[in-house]
């Protein structure tokens, strides 16, 4: 007696879902990384610090601008120190801690500096990081 050959559908894996997925992913951090440099674009001449050491967590920050006439920048938006002072309150209101990343020109006044952190203090803030270069 002869026995039948069964036919054997071909098991295959779809991978169009998951390409999609890569490049979705690829798509997001591409913004998310230019959306980070727009912060950042202000030319800032940073002070240097020997003993300068970056954070382990960089994560939910907001980058202030402080250029060397004294001026608030929150990306390109110049701000007044009012307007700096709601801007830090309303952000401490809707995202919870206040973590700051401040990036001063190495000619900003001192006092300028001291002003910003007694704002940042009466938003809430818990940290504050300052931008420098290492030595």
């Amino acid at each position: 007696m002869r026995r039948r050959k069964r036919s054997q559908d071909e098991v295959g894996f779809n991978i169009t879902p998951m390409i999609d997925l890569t490049f979705l992913l690829l798509i997001f951090f591409m913004v998310t990384s230019k959306l980070s440099k727009e912060q950042k674009k202000l030319n800032i001449a940073l002070p240097t610090a020997i003993s300068a050491m970056q954070p382990e967590d960089l994560s939910n920050r907001d980058i202030i601008n402080l250029d060397d006439k004294g001026v608030y920048f929150v990306g390109d938006r110049r701000l007044s120190d009012n307007e700096m002072k709601d801007y830090l309150s309303e952000r401490f209101r809707s995202n919870p801690p206040l973590k700051v990343y401040l990036r001063a020109d190495k000619n900003t006044p001192g006092k300028r500096i001291r002003e910003f952190m007694k704002l940042a203090s009466e938003a809430g803030a818990i940290n504050v990081i300052f931008g420098t270069y290492s030595k």
